[in-house]
């Protein structure tokens, strides 16, 4: 099977105006791109010009109102959620990206756990019936993201399965679990039923595949040969020109 890519538009073409970034995804031979957040952008002109160029919004960042991960918080992030699903709904974006918030050192882990459980299992339903997925990001806290909750795969997926929603999934970023914990292809081989998303970087430096020491010639064919047929998001940070960049990832992908 043919790897779905999605270029993040938010670190790649970065420089250009909105409406150039999506014309360059698709001169690069893409049909996939992504942003973080939805409501600083106009997403109607955004997938109007996308269906014109033939390209997929593949998923954005969900904006809910707080942190999941406290859980005198709960209702509101719950609110929240639903306005980024019934958003995402009415512009045919399937995906949410979903993050924790940061630890919070009064409080047990535990406690912050199953807040993300029970705000996830709530909202759960209201996803499954908009035909959107969330995926929970677990974050590195070495480098790029320190203080965040959710650093593990494995906590990601205790989580997931927690839910127990074909609209619950866990987004598992490469780059980040690299750096926490490695161990990458058995992890993803061992869970792919419960992923929904793929973000791809290099290590170190959060670059184009090829600059650092994943091997990700492996993870794409892996990927290619397996039954995941969601998007593979391309979240890093070109090394020189963004165009020359994705012309690179085409070929480790094995697309050119």
């Amino acid at each position: 099977m043919a790897l779905n890519l999605s270029v993040c538009i938010e670190m790649i073409f970065r420089d250009l105006p909105m409406e150039e970034r999506l014309r360059s995804v698709a001169a690069a031979g893409y049909k996939g791109f992504e942003f973080w957040g939805w409501d600083n952008k106009d997403l109607d002109a955004i997938v109007k010009l996308a269906a014109e160029l033939d390209l997929t919004l593949a998923g954005f960042s969900c904006n809910s109102q707080g942190a999941l991960v406290n859980p005198a918080n709960t209702a509101a992030w719950v609110a929240g959620t639903k306005v980024s699903i019934d958003r995402a709904a009415s512009v045919g974006v399937k995906t949410l990206i979903v993050t924790t918030g940061q630890e919070i050192p009064e409080l047990s882990r535990w406690a912050q756990h199953d807040s993300i459980v029970k705000g996830l299992t709530q909202v759960a339903p209201y996803a499954e019936d908009k035909g959107v997925t969330l995926v929970l990001e677990p974050l590195n806290t070495l480098v790029d993201h320190k203080g965040y909750y959710l650093a593990t795969s494995a906590e990601g997926l205790d989580i997931v399965r927690a839910v127990d929603s074909p609209a619950v999934k866990l987004l598992y970023d490469v780059y980040h679990q690299q750096i926490t914990e490695g161990y990458l292809l058995p992890t993803i081989e061992a869970n792919l039923d419960l992923i929904g998303h793929f973000h791809i970087a290099d290590v170190p430096g959060r670059h184009e595949p090829g600059t650092g020491e994943i091997n990700y010639a492996n993870i794409f064919k892996f990927l290619a040969d397996s039954p995941y047929t969601a998007w593979v998001g391309l979240e890093f940070s070109p090394t020189g020109d963004p165009a020359e960049a994705l012309a690179k990832v085409r070929q480790i992908a094995g697309q050119s």
